[in-house]
């Protein structure tokens, strides 16, 4: 095999001297850094996943549903029965990890010559997924406390006009909270698509809005989830949308046929089935999650208010995020340094998980050592 480097292939010139996304993969007793769902899939559930793959291997000679038909009217039910209003399986979509729906619509309603906005720190996905599929990308800014100024917000958008506008509700990596009253006045200033991600949705706490609620006011606005959180199928790669039809239509005409395989479907569909089962775990994460931001409190450390499975944390000086980050992995613990300077952000996990944290943390930063002002 003659041997070639990546500086001599004809790779595009906007890609060159970047780094694959990812978060580092390690082989530590306590992982906390990627936001899965600490609890295993239960016994009960994947033994009906088991039994919906034995009954598709005899046909894995034929092509899946292409249009994953059945799997968007189940998410279709569990939407409309979590939420208290009706959606129709045509207003579903569903692709390989909600990653895959966020590129489809910028293969849509995106590439060259459009421009995508979003407000930032988010979902760092949303501009990587810009710059592969041709669009433009511009950063709007958030508050001090991580939320979204409402009139700065419409009149950036007023002022810049983009094709498609990305919120992250609640935020990743800061967990935070959008209002409906701030969705509402985004998807009315838009002169485009109107995206809010709400990976975390089902970790929100009693009383947090779901964009879904403005769905029938609005036929460019798409709420993305995942199946990766709440559902513990982080491996399985499953996410989707709800949105007008003509939404589902158009997305269509960009994805590769017969993208969400057979197997990827039936596993979907079992844990549908079951999915008081597997949602029986966020409200221990919740609980974790709020142990989390108690304790880090106590300790004198910044903490961000958080209505997703992780917390953001922080306040340390300069970028000695990295020292602490280096000192919770010498002990075992890894966290996720998410390029904030002087934050870090925790995956809520099971209790012996949390203890891990905040022992290794406390060796670290002891309560009221330092502890920064503001």
């Amino acid at each position: 095999m003659t041997d070639i480097a990546l500086a001599d292939l004809p790779l595009r010139d906007d890609l060159r001297g970047r780094t694959p996304y990812g978060a580092p993969q390690l082989n530590v007793p306590i992982r906390l850094n990627t936001n899965e769902n600490s609890y295993p899939v239960p016994d009960e559930v994947t033994a009906a996943m088991a039994d919906a793959l034995g009954a598709q291997l005899r046909d894995l000679n034929r092509y899946p549903d292409r249009d994953a038909v059945a799997l968007r009217a189940d998410l279709a039910r569990y939407l409309s029965a979590r939420h208290g209003r009706h959606l129709a399986a045509a207003q579903v979509w569903a692709a390989n990890g909600s990653n895959e729906v966020l590129q489809q619509l910028l293969q849509a309603f995106g590439g060259a010559g459009r421009t995508a906005l979003g407000f930032t720190p988010a979902y760092s996905m949303h501009p990587l997924i810009a710059l592969a599929t041709g669009t433009g990308w511009l950063d709007g800014p958030r508050a001090a406390d991580f939320g979204i100024d409402t009139d700065a917000a419409v009149a950036l958008i007023e002022q810049r006009r983009p094709e498609v506008v990305f919120v992250c509700s609640p935020n990743n990596p800061t967990g935070t909270a959008v209002s409906l009253e701030t969705l509402d006045a985004i998807a009315a200033a838009a002169p485009g698509m109107v995206v809010v991600d709400e990976a975390y949705a089902e970790f929100a706490r009693p009383g947090t809005p779901t964009a879904l609620e403005l769905l029938d006011r609005y036929p460019r606005l798409v709420v993305t989830r995942t199946m990766s959180k709440a559902f513990a199928l982080a491996g399985a790669r499953v996410g989707y949308l709800a949105a007008a039809p003509a939404v589902v239509d158009a997305l269509q005409l960009v994805r590769l046929p017969y993208h969400l395989s057979a197997l990827t479907q039936a596993v979907a569909r079992a844990a549908l089935a079951h999915s008081d089962a597997l949602l029986a775990t966020v409200d221990a994460l919740k609980t974790e999650r709020d142990r989390i931001v108690t304790e880090l409190t106590a300790m004198g450390l910044r903490v961000a208010a958080s209505d997703a499975n992780f917390v953001l944390f922080g306040g340390f000086a300069g970028n000695d995020q990295k020292r602490v980050w280096q000192a919770l992995l010498d002990d075992g613990v890894l966290v996720r340094d998410v390029g904030l300077p002087g934050w870090l952000r925790v995956s809520a996990g099971t209790p012996v998980e949390t203890d891990a944290f905040l022992t290794a943390l406390r060796s670290v930063h002891p309560a009221g050592a330092g502890a920064p002002s503001g």
